[in-house]
């Protein structure tokens, strides 16, 4: 098939199904026909993974964006750096935007040091009208230099800033009716955030509007017992929680179907264990819209 061809059959948005995170242990998996667990909608990647111009990344990229939809979480861009996002990154990214013609592209709502500086956390950023505007202007640049509108991730957060002027939801909804982007809803980051910090997740998903949301991620996450209470760590490393789950079906049942993702970043397990997971969340979708239907 000819580059041309190809890019004209790749779809052009994410399927209101679940996909799973891409990792190198499952290439194979995903390309046999005939594996028995079944199959992902779409596939993620981190395009920080695939930042190289050449070599077997690409040929086992380009051989599974025939056949999946695929989104790129970046994890670099540091759009809430107050010396400007990574160029670097984002130069990169926008080559590999037009090379695979992503369905779907996204960062987070945080920082990960300065313009010289940079660390591989995603650090929370204050809640205040100058981050907003300041966030805002990072994610135009970003949309302006991928031509596209981009999905900005909600946080999970160990801690909150003494001059926080809104929350969260509040930061989320202005900044996405600012600069135009959508939500990568991080249904794990809600009970990672709401436990740390003391909140109701409950009434932070209600609060959410399924109108801003391009795409959905689970995941699990380690806890840390202290005198103090739970801490819960945002490792991608276990089974999505019941916890997460609840809170997953109550937008579900409210939004109806969403691109959702399955993120297992840590301790990857075998490919069967995460298709029963993305099996678990397609149920989920499935059952809402048939009682919408009703």
């Amino acid at each position: 098939m000819t580059p041309n061809l190809l890019q004209r059959n790749r779809p052009t948005a994410l399927p209101p199904s679940v996909g799973m995170g891409l990792k190198p242990q499952h290439y194979e998996a995903l390309l046999d026909p005939d594996s028995p667990s079944g199959k992902p909608a779409w596939v993620e990647v981190h395009p920080q993974n695939y930042f190289g111009d050449g070599g077997p990344p690409h040929r086992w990229l380009t051989a599974i964006s025939e056949l999946y939809p695929l989104s790129f979480h970046s994890v670099g861009l540091s759009l809430g750096s107050a010396d400007g996002l990574n160029g670097h990154d984002l130069d990169r990214l926008a080559l590999l935007c037009e090379r695979y013609q992503a369905a779907s592209v996204s960062d987070h709502l945080s920082f990960s040091g300065n313009a010289h500086n940079r660390f591989a956390d995603l650090l929370p950023v204050p809640y205040t009208q100058a981050s907003l505007d300041h966030f805002a202007a990072e994610i135009d640049k970003v949309q302006g230099r991928l031509k596209r509108h981009i999905l900005v991730e909600n946080p999970s957060r160990y801690l909150a800033y003494q001059g926080d002027e809104m929350s969260e939801v509040e930061f989320i909804e202005r900044l996405i009716s600012k600069s135009g982007c959508g939500l990568l809803f991080d249904i794990n980051n809600v009970e990672v955030s709401a436990t740390n910090l003391g909140f109701s997740a409950q009434a932070y998903v209600d609060a959410i509007d399924p109108d801003w949301v391009g795409e959905l991620h689970l995941a699990g996450h380690a806890v840390e017992h202290h005198d103090s209470g739970p801490l819960l760590i945002d490792d991608h490393g276990s089974h999505v929680t019941e916890a997460t789950w609840r809170l997953y079906r109550r937008f579900i049942d409210r939004a109806g179907a969403k691109p959702t993702l399955i993120e297992w970043d840590t301790d990857i397990p075998d490919y069967a264990v995460l298709m029963a997971e993305v099996g678990k969340a397609q149920m989920v979708i499935d059952e809402a819209c048939h009682a919408l239907v009703r």
